[in-house]
Formats: C-alpha cells, sequence, structure tokens
C-alpha cells in the first residue's frame, strides 16, 4: 500500500484542525472564533511605521464561517438612530422613552417586594434568589433590545449577488432614497428602514427587526416567567399555606397586592406577544406584513418561509441562546437582506490576497441616491 503524498497529509491535517470537538457538537456550536474570526488590523499603518507588513487572513475552507472583524459603525460618542450617532438610541420619541423607563421601574420594584419578603422570611431566601434572577436577565434583554441597531439600512447598501441574479427590479424606500431589502420596512419614528422588521415597539423604544429579535423574544420570555413564578408563589401562599410562618408582613401585603395585579396584567401580555413572535418565527410573516395581508385578505398567497432559529439566535452555540448577548449569523448578508460595497470590497481583496482597503468605497452620507447602489443595481 503506498503512502500518502505530502498535500494530503496537510489536507487531513487541516481537516482534522477544523473539525468541531465533541462538546462543540453538543452545544450546537458551528463558529469557532478562534479559526473562523477573520482577524485584521484595518488601523495599522504598515507603510507609516516602517513595520513589516502584517500577515492576511488565511482562506477560508469549505463549512467554515466568514466573521469580518472591521467595525463600520461611527465612533462618535452621539446617541440616535442615524448612522452618524455611536450609539444606537431612540430619543425623539418622549412616549417611547417614558414607556420603556416605566418597564424598569415596576420590574425593579417587583424585585424590591419579592427581597422584602426574603427580608421578613414571608418566602425561603432561595425562591427570592430565583426571581431576582429571572428580572436581571429579563431587565439586561430590555436594555440589549433597547440600545441593539435593530437591523437598519445603510445608504450605500446593495441587493446582494442572489436577489441581482433571481430580480431583475429592486424596491426603493421613498423617504430613505436607498435600497429597501425584502420584508423591510421604514419605521418613521427611528425615520429608519429596518430589515425584516416586525414591529415597533413602545416598551422598548425601539423597532423589532433581524438585528434584535432575540432580544426582544428573550425578554418576553424570561418576563412571562417571572410573572408566572410570582403568581405560583403568591397563590401557593394564600390557598395552600396555613401556617403561621406563611403570614407576610403588614407591610408588604399591600405591596404584593400592587404586584400580583402587575403579574397579572404582565402575564397576560408577555403571552400574547409571545405567541405573536413565535408564529412571525414559524411563518416568515412579521406583524406588520400581516396585518397588511390580512387587510388584503391574501394571506392564503403567502410563500414566506419560516425563519430558522440559527437566523435569530446565531450559530454561536445553544449555550449562548438563554442569554442577550449579540448572535453571530452564518450569512449576515442573508439574514439582513442586504450587501455593501464596502465589505464586498474587503472580502475581494483578501481573496486575491491583497491588504484589504477600509476606504477603499467611501459611503455617500447625502440624501440623494450614491453612486455604489447604482453600480449594483441592474440596468
Amino acid at each position: 500500500m503506498g503512502g500518502k503524498s505530502e498535500k494530503q497529509l496537510l489536507e487531513t491535517a487541516e481537516g482534522i484542525r477544523h473539525r468541531p470537538s465533541c462538546l462543540q457538537q453538543a452545544c450546537g456550536s458551528r463558529y469557532r472564533p478562534s479559526t473562523e474570526r477573520l482577524e485584521y488590523d484595518y488601523t495599522r499603518d504598515d507603510a507609516g511605521s516602517g513595520s513589516r507588513q502584517q500577515p492576511l487572513p488565511r482562506i477560508r475552507q469549505r463549512g467554515e464561517y466568514y466573521v469580518d472583524s472591521f467595525n463600520a459603525e461611527s465612533w462618535s460618542c452621539a446617541f440616535g438612530t442615524n448612522e452618524e450617532a455611536g450609539i444606537w438610541m431612540n430619543s425623539g420619541d418622549q412616549a417611547g422613552s417614558v414607556m420603556a423607563a416605566l418597564v424598569w421601574i415596576l420590574m425593579m420594584y417587583s424585585a424590591v417586594t419579592v427581597t422584602l419578603l426574603t427580608v421578613t422570611e414571608g418566602i425561603l431566601p432561595l425562591l427570592g434568589m430565583i426571581y431576582t434572577v429571572l428580572v436581571t436577565l429579563a431587565l439586561a434583554s430590555h436594555a440589549k433590545t433597547s440600545l441593539t441597531d435593530p437591523g437598519s439600512v445603510p445608504k450605500c447598501s446593495v441587493p446582494m449577488e442572489s436577489q441581482r441574479r433571481d430580480s431583475t427590479s429592486h424596491s426603493m424606500c421613498g423617504q430613505c432614497q436607498t435600497f429597501k431589502p425584502p420584508f423591510s420596512h421604514h419605521c418613521r419614528i427611528c425615520n429608519r428602514c429596518v430589515s425584516r422588521m416586525d414591529h415597533h415597539c413602545p416598551w422598548m423604544n425601539n423597532c423589532v427587526g433581524a438585528a434584535n429579535l432575540k432580544h426582544f423574544f428573550l425578554f418576553l420570555i424570561y418576563t412571562w416567567t417571572s410573572s408566572a413564578y410570582a403568581l405560583s408563589l403568591f397563590g401557593w401562599n394564600y390557598f395552600f399555606c396555613a401556617d403561621d410562618d406563611c403570614i407576610f408582613h403588614p407591610v408588604v401585603v399591600h405591596l404584593v397586592r400592587v404586584m400580583t395585579v402587575l403579574a397579572v396584567g404582565a402575564f397576560l401580555f408577555t403571552s400574547s406577544m409571545l405567541m405573536n413572535v413565535t408564529y412571525g418565527i414559524m411563518t416568515g410573516i412579521g406583524t406588520i406584513d400581516r396585518l397588511k395581508k390580512k387587510a388584503t385578505n391574501t394571506m392564503s398567497q403567502s410563500d414566506e418561509e419560516p425563519i430558522p432559529l440559527t437566523d435569530v439566535f446565531g450559530i454561536a452555540g445553544y449555550h449562548t441562546w438563554p442569554f442577550p448577548v449579540d448572535p453571530v449569523f452564518e450569512d449576515y448578508d442573508s439574514v439582513m437582506g442586504f450587501s455593501t460595497p464596502q465589505r464586498l470590497s474587503r472580502e475581494q481583496n483578501l481573496l486575491e490576497r491583497k491588504p484589504p482597503q477600509s476606504d477603499a468605497i467611501n459611503p455617500s452620507q447625502s440624501v440623494e441616491l450614491p453612486n455604489c447602489v447604482n453600480d449594483f443595481l441592474p440596468v
């Protein structure tokens, strides 16, 4: 039997090195940051510093995932929803800001009430700790939903290759004067087009779109769970416990009564929203699109496909799904429904083993249709 050639040995070693481990397979992780993140320092000046040119990232093998390390977001310390703002926050809607702050006030009120029950020995400390953890996760998911870009479409966005190949015409937003991806909508409150926009939630003071749907879904789950958990504690104490140890402190009793009303309202509201979001994921039809189809009686003509869970929670592994951390998408452009000439230019240079230029294509900041869109649209 003849031995393997050196090239075959190298290919075998390369395949073993990139084979997912048993732990990664068990966690459902198809993304390994140590080998698949495209790390390249775009801010380093090799010519100016006189140092040796930094090595280019290796060419990805089939089945590996490409994550660009270039940060195209604004570095300005400004709050807003435009492209120049460095921190995403909808500050123009005063009613939404009040409603979002009210969520924090009510949930903090419930956490304090349960803490007082624990201090006065109305419930076991472990039970109070579980509720506090649920409220903490709910508030973290709320903050992540409110302060995360929901998937705003930049002015220089262009159709993906598959979209240009399968269609001869593309939608344009009359407000933004840019390419409008499929299933995206223009939000009059955020004043931006949002990819796969479900709706604008005043309780989040933000739109719910492709980039923050995971955080919104987690907020609903944790709020629903904490409400059901609190009602279970109060119900057990009221109906099934007859010992003297089950009597709440007179001051805490009034807090519990108010919290019971809040828990019932939160439970009913989040139950409705959970069914709404779950229906949207299973059918691929968002809230806005569903209302439009019902108004025109075209629900039976829907050809949308279900949204894969990896397009909501990412491919970093099941252990990241319960936490409000940004998901790593298998194909970012496919999830968002658009691409940008800047990213395509960097990817082409890397494939050609050329140093990528971060400013090869400057995005247009005018309200007119940018030239980069014209270059990628079909004639």
